[in-house]
């Protein structure tokens, strides 16, 4: 009854696609790249030139440069080496908000606390997020790995465990439209292993982001919120065979326990 008040899901958020292509603003060309700009900034890419920027967003040079120094008013950007720009400590109270007002993260840690408990190793929540896996929460076990992956932290849909199974719970026609891309990057094997993670209804990888760890990824049945996925890393030399079914079959009965919970509290 707790939580019950203090999540709050709108009518409008859910009824809303998050899989549909956003709606374009009219009169907001120069806003949206400023916004793209802000946004190309990753754990990948923490530092640009302007050069570079202008590249990415695909505006002028001398355009960029006002988009830069509006960021740098702001902030927002700051000049690093010589040349090169990247995001401030300013944006940390803008991601920490967003983590906050995350809902299915809110309701998705008791069972990701219970999972890390049961199955001793890490889970993780992601979301589809644009062209990217992103990191919303993570939850350790007693037994703590070196593990890149915190919140906030993304991957290319298609990669790893969770960017495959990400992209699998993609409509159709997205799916097929985005990986025509990944397998120009990555090659034809993608889409084999995209298409055996749809019909399992679970992906793996094996040192993919991290040497010598082993993942696993299972869809949350969506109830409206965007795709999302649980996941669970663990050091490949501490889990057997046996124990990669059991955590695969465990990691979907959380799954579906946080859908659970999610849909209650979306009525």
């Amino acid at each position: 009854m707790i939580l019950r008040r203090e999540v709050e899901m709108t009518p409008a958020a859910r009824s809303l696609n998050p899989t549909a292509p956003p709606k374009r603003t009219p009169g907001a060309s120069s806003s949206r790249k400023v916004l793209q700009l802000l946004l190309s900034f990753s754990e990948r890419r923490w530092d640009a030139s302007v050069a570079e920027l202008a590249a990415r967003i695909g505006t002028p040079v001398a355009t960029t440069y006002r988009y830069v120094a509006l960021l740098k008013e702001l902030q927002l950007l700051e000049e690093g080496r010589t040349g090169r720009y990247h995001v401030t400590s300013q944006v940390m109270p803008l991601a920490r908000a967003a983590q906050l007002a995350n809902n299915l993260a809110r309701l998705a840690r008791p069972a990701m606390e219970e999972a890390a408990r049961d199955l001793g190793e890490t889970v993780l929540l992601f979301q589809h997020f644009g062209e990217s896996a992103v990191c919303a929460d993570r939850v350790e076990c007693e037994r703590a790995m070196r593990f890149t992956f915190q919140p906030g932290h993304s991957v290319p849909l298609g990669t790893g465990a969770s960017g495959k199974m990400l992209l699998a719970m993609l409509p159709e026609g997205e799916r097929e439209r985005r990986l025509s891309s990944i397998v120009q990057r990555r090659g034809p094997s993608v889409r084999e292993e995209v298409k055996r993670a749809g019909a399992n209804r679970f992906a793996v990888s094996w040192g993919e982001l991290d040497d010598g760890v082993w993942s696993c990824s299972v869809p949350i049945p969506s109830t409206g919120h965007r795709p999302a996925v649980l996941t669970l890393a663990a050091p490949a030399t501490r889990i057997g065979d046996d124990a990669k079914r059991a955590a695969i079959v465990a990691l979907q009965s959380y799954a579906s326990r946080i859908h659970r919970a999610v849909s209650s509290f979306a009525l």
